[in-house]
């Protein structure tokens, strides 16, 4: 199931990134970071209740002053990987973000990539992307930048 996120699930949200911050998939950020930005997240949660997974899109201007967003924070729990919990959550977010007016939308991604490759991303010419988010990004985790338009 797939729900917007609030001030609560920060901590949730902290757990659940923790060990892809330590193998360098993630940016690390605090449980207050999370709770400030919790309104640009989407979840996924088990039958159970329990966090699978995370993304968070936020709007932005492009280079070149058009309407943006950025993806970022996307993850799914190991124990829950390749059951469609990472496309679902894609899925979503592309729809947030058509339904926002947003004509593109970047991320970075420091792995293969394959399932926004998948999802229509391609390779993503850096100056165009939104220069505070791409001022950003550490250029030591060798991370990709994808983009995918929208219209």
């Amino acid at each position: 199931m797939l729900r917007p996120a609030g001030k609560a699930d920060a901590d949730a949200v902290h757990r659940l990134s923790g060990p892809f911050v330590r193998e360098g998939a993630l940016r690390d950020r605090s449980a207050a970071q999370y709770a400030r930005d919790a309104g640009d997240f989407v979840l996924a949660e088990t039958a159970r209740g329990e966090l699978a997974g995370c993304v968070a899109l936020c709007r932005r201007r492009d280079a070149y002053g058009g309407v943006a967003a950025v993806l970022y924070n996307f993850c799914v729990a190991p124990g829950n990987q390749g059951r469609g919990i990472g496309s679902a959550l894609l899925r979503a977010a592309l729809a947030e973000a058509a339904a926002q007016g947003v004509s593109q939308v970047f991320t970075a991604t420091a792995g293969s990539g394959l399932l926004f490759l998948r999802h229509g991303f391609s390779a993503a010419d850096e100056s165009a992307a939104p220069v505070e988010w791409r001022a950003s990004l550490d250029p030591a985790r060798g991370s990709r930048v994808l983009v995918r338009a929208l219209r």
